[in-house]
């Protein structure tokens, strides 16, 4: 298929509808050189980098299936410090500031407040700690990134527990302690950890090596309450060895978690991470088993998990072979059920995009995250057995222009002709040039129809077409459906939504007026809105760099690129600044692509005399179901030529509508698949999205 440019035009605003999964790669426009040196890919799935990426939890929970180990990485070896049986159960978090929220031996009062604590910004994880006097419960919130933050968090744990506090007063924790001596044995710690605790002071017993063992007293916030706590050490307890513990001290405090059941106080091992810098490695015995991570929807994975602290949070790495990695990618990102050629044409790409980003590092402790903003990977749970063998047979093949690699971008539908590079981001860049992409339309193949429809009070919204029946028109010559199931919903969006609530519900005999007959919303086509001058003020809020203008009375587009996607729009007037074409995704409510008209639902345009034209406001007189009828501020139908229905509402709205979802830069997937339909191998498909590219094997 030959790779030319052309504008994409839209011969009439109603024809589309649809809506996908958004794909929202983030593009680095050169190559780099010596891709494939590196095997293992790192995929982040917990860390904090701010605007750039943010998702935290205060602990990990890792399930084994066969034997794993875990130790502290030194110099880029490995040391194994522990071992952790099959099926075992480990919970994994990052020292620094907390806050201690409360302290109780009443487990129905710690139940009460962790759960109270899950519903807010300061997660719990709270802790079981044997005394002399018996069993005592703690929760802490955090981490947090220094005192200060902690002592913020310090006043909303307060207010979130002021019924379960009874005279307690949540305080900051630190990372500040005092060792009081080192033991051969664990047994040996926890004795003298639970004396010191019964002196009111709390002591941990910290693995500080293999078979290697202190006892940590403290946790203080800083290093003057540090001091202050070993002299009163001194004096009540002479017998011991106090020194400060050192900051760099890699090491792992050890408590018994009862976090994970509220039921009842069951325990779980917890290793806290202690030591600045310091790196946890936790791995699998067996190639051929996964780990399980509990936060993460219970996913199975392949490979090993990294444990840091990045910006004072937990961080959570994935470390794996690259083709492993593409095992779940690919069958995340397109169904396993389309053709070998399509699954390979993903495969490179994905292949391509890793490892550009990986040499990257974008994410700082890796190249990669594990949704939509770089590849969706959910691990083993994902595979399917053709996308394993689409991958194999391309494995280690990218693709690459003057011998680097490319990112290989691609997104799920372009809507019949993929986005020119400067359409997307402002640059120029002739790998992304606007190309045909036809089989993008298959995303609509043996999917139902729906009613557009007008109810008697005014209302509109979809009904799907096998739960009605067309047999009689109304006095305007609209056609008009009777209901035929029960308790059918008439829907906002021509689309199946369960979690939005229908406009109405319909039963058998029911009637409406039917505006028009449009496709099942999809990749390919869809419709937005209406929106309201409120909400779109809202959405662009901060995205522009001069302030929208209030109220937005029109909104129309101004510019568009070579493929037809928006790259200019003005509101009242007003050039909408957005920082690059793209942005107006995000910047109107989240829209699929660019690649759309706007169409104002509260005016229309009256055709005069002589080719004279005015704009008129909607007002209150419409023709119902049942017959012509005066709704005060209802909606109202305007007919054009052909006996073309409109609605027009007073709230003067603006609705969207267009075709294609995600960026549209690159390889379409859904196009992809319609070129394997129509007989391409992979290479002639990736060759038709991407310009000037080789397919290298490395």
């Amino acid at each position: 298929m030959k790779g030319t440019r052309r504008a994409m035009t839209f011969s009439k605003w109603g024809k589309g509808i649809a809506a996908a999964l958004l794909l929202t790669a983030a593009v680095q426009f050169p190559g780099v050189a010596g891709a494939a040196a590196s095997e293992q890919i790192r995929v982040a799935m917990y860390l904090d980098l701010g605007s750039t990426y943010k998702s935290t939890v205060p602990a990990v929970t890792l399930k084994t299936e066969a034997a794993a180990e875990a130790g502290i990485m030194a110099g880029g070896e490995f040391a194994p410090w522990l071992e952790m049986a099959a099926a075992e159960t480990s919970r994994f978090s990052v020292s620094g500031f907390k806050v201690k929220a409360l302290e109780s031996t009443d487990w129905g009062t710690v139940a009460a407040a962790v759960k109270k604590l899950q519903g807010t910004a300061d997660k719990p994880v709270a802790y079981a700690v044997d005394r002399p006097a018996g069993t005592v419960y703690r929760i802490y919130t955090g981490p947090y990134a220094s005192a200060a933050e902690a002592l913020t968090a310090a006043g909303r744990v307060s207010q979130a527990l002021s019924g379960q506090l009874l005279g307690q007063k949540p305080s900051v924790r630190g990372p500040y302690y005092i060792s009081a001596g080192l033991f051969g044995s664990r047994n040996e710690a926890e004795s003298l950890a639970k004396t010191l605790s019964g002196q009111d002071a709390e002591a941990f017993v910290a693995m500080t090596g293999p078979q290697k063992y202190a006892v940590w007293v403290g946790g203080m916030s800083s290093v003057a309450e540090q001091a202050t706590l070993q002299a009163e050490l001194a004096l009540t307890a002479p017998q011991l060895f106090l020194t400060p513990v050192d900051l760099a001290t890699p090491a792992l405090l050890l408590h018994n978690d009862v976090s994970l059941a509220l039921g009842a106080p069951n325990g779980a091992v917890h290793y806290e991470l202690y030591g600045e810098g310091a790196k946890l490695m936790v791995r699998d015995n067996k190639d051929s088993s996964a780990i399980k991570v509990v936060e993460r929807s219970e996913r199975r994975y392949r490979g090993d998990f990294e444990i840091s602290k990045v910006n004072g949070q937990l961080a959570l790495v994935n470390v794996l072979p690259l083709e492993q990695y593409l095992y779940s990618v690919v069958s995340a990102e397109v169904p396993s059920s389309w053709p070998q050629e399509a699954l390979k044409a993903q495969a490179v790409a994905a292949r391509s995009y890793a490892l550009y980003n990986a040499q990257l590092n974008k994410y700082k402790v890796a190249g990669l995250v594990d949704t939509t903003l770089s590849q969706v990977y959910n691990g083993v749970d994902q595979e399917a057995d053709s996308v394993v063998k689409a991958v194999e047979s391309t494995a280690g093949e990218v693709l690459k222009v003057s011998g680097k690699v490319i990112e290989g971008l691609f997104s799920s539908n372009s809507g019949g002709v993929t986005a020119d590079s400067a359409e997307v981001w402002s640059n120029v860049n002739p790998i992304y040039a606007s190309v045909p992409s036809e089989g993008d339309e298959s995303a609509q193949a043996s999917l139902k129809t729906w009613y557009q429809v007008l109810l008697d009070n005014g209302k509109t919204g979809y009904v799907r077409e096998d739960n009605a029946k067309l047999a009689e028109t109304n006095a305007a010559g609209l056609p008009l459906m009777t209901v035929t199931a029960n308790n059918v919903n008439v829907r906002p969006l021509p689309l199946i939504q369960s979690d939005v609530n229908p406009v109405a519900k319909l039963n058998p005999g029911d009637k409406a007026i039917v505006l028009s007959k449009v496709a099942e919303s999809t990749a390919y086509a869809w419709i937005r809105g209406p929106y309201t001058s409120d909400q779109l003020l809202k959405s662009l809020k901060g995205k522009t760099a001069t302030e929208p203008p209030a109220p937005i009375t029109s909104l129309e587009v101004a510019q568009r690129g070579p493929s037809g996607r928006v790259t200019q729009i003005k509101a009242n007037g007003q050039i909408l600044d957005i920082k690059y074409p793209d942005s107006f995704r995000s910047a109107l409510n989240g829209l699929p692509s660019t690649l759309f008209e706007i169409v104002p639902t509260g005016r229309y345009t009256v055709q005069g005399a002589e080719g004279a034209a005015g704009t008129a406001a909607s007002d209150a007189t419409i023709l119902s179901a049942s017959g012509k009828t005066s709704l005060s501020g209802g909606n109202m139908v305007v007919l054009g030529a052909e006996q073309t229905a409109r609605v027009i509402d007073k709230s003067s709205a603006f609705l969207f509508v267009g075709r294609g979802n995600g960026h549209g830069l690159g390889l379409s997937q859904w196009g992809a698949k319609g070129l394997a339909d129509a007989g391409y191998d992979y290479r002639k498909i990736l060759q038709h999205y991407y310009q000037n590219v080789t397919i290298v094997k490395e």
